[in-house]
């Protein structure tokens, strides 16, 4: 396609650029088709997404700390439903000294004087939900999108204000507040081609992921200023697992082996929280003490 595509005030006038005529991106279902092909598998297999990057602490007027490099999978496959596309996924992020890369299992908290804290990575599942053509605010299309000579790339926006899983009054070292307030920022790049190819069920994907949120449960910062930041790049691994380094494959296989294909059973959506299961492991030692 000749020139660029843009939904919304970046492209002006929608009516002002000339459509594709084999791939039309305004149509909602074409649209929505080419956005599961990309960053799913049409075939309804697995698919495994690798995501490295960095975590930043921002503290408002006095500092920014490169805190954490960050390594994540996420497992997923969806399957066709009347409402749409369902998809099944689990995801696991593990915290990583910045500079060495080692998986970390206690940290020292610069913020603390180096207080030494038990790290808990992101283990969530399932991350299941429903791609609806209709009805929802963010993941039924059309999706907004760019799209240029071979290049798509679809954005997703979350904007997260609803009541926090760790409550201050009942959590303050943990709690940054009553309300969970943050975002989650995707754009999701595929090729043109691949969505055009009837041979190919799941197209080249890599994703940009950014999350703009309170400090970590775990960091023991209670409501202190400040705010947490993760960018990362996400690629889909179309040769699956064996993809993956061979540090990370070694260490998943060995403590989160499940995370390394996606959920099967399905008992409607279920958005499974980082902040949700610290909350769990936190209840649980305390019940233990008090037995």
């Amino acid at each position: 396609m000749a020139g660029m595509r843009m939904l919304g005030p970046l492209g002006g006038r929608a009516e002002a650029t000339p459509r594709d005529p084999e791939l039309d991106l305004d149509d909602p279902e074409t649209n929505f088709m080419a956005m599961l092909k990309i960053r799913g598998d049409l075939s309804e297999q697995d698919f495994i997404f690798a995501f490295p990057g960095e975590a930043w602490a921002m503290i408002p007027q006095e500092r920014n700390y490169r805190v954490f490099k960050t390594f994540g999978i996420g497992a997923g496959r969806i399957e066709e439903v009347p409402e749409g596309w369902r998809i099944y996924n689990r995801e696991v992020l593990y915290y990583m000294d910045p500079d060495t890369g080692e998986i970390l299992n206690e940290w020292s908290n610069p913020f603390l004087a180096g207080k030494k804290i038990e790290v808990m990575h992101i283990a969530n599942d399932p991350v299941n939900g429903v791609f609806s053509r209709k009805g929802h605010p963010v993941l039924s299309p059309p999706y907004p999108y760019i799209a240029y000579g071979d290049d798509i790339v679809f954005r997703w926006d979350f904007f997260i204000l609803r009541p926090a899983d760790l409550q201050r009054k009942d959590y303050p070292i943990y709690s940054s507040g009553d309300m969970d307030q943050h975002a989650e920022l995707w754009g999701i790049h595929g090729r043109r081609s691949d969505v055009l190819n009837p041979d190919i069920t799941s197209g080249a994907c890599t994703m940009s992921w950014s999350r703009v949120a309170n400090w970590l449960a775990f960091m023991e910062m209670g409501n202190s200023p400040g705010s947490m930041i993760f960018h990362s790049q996400c690629v889909k691994l179309l040769g699956g697992v064996t993809e993956l380094p061979r540090y990370i494959l070694d260490y998943t296989e060995k403590h989160f082996p499940k995370y390394l294909e996606a959920p099967t059973e399905w008992n409607g959506p279920q958005m499974t929280s980082a902040a949700g299961e610290f909350k769990k492991k936190i209840d649980a030692r305390e019940g233990a003490k008090s037995d």
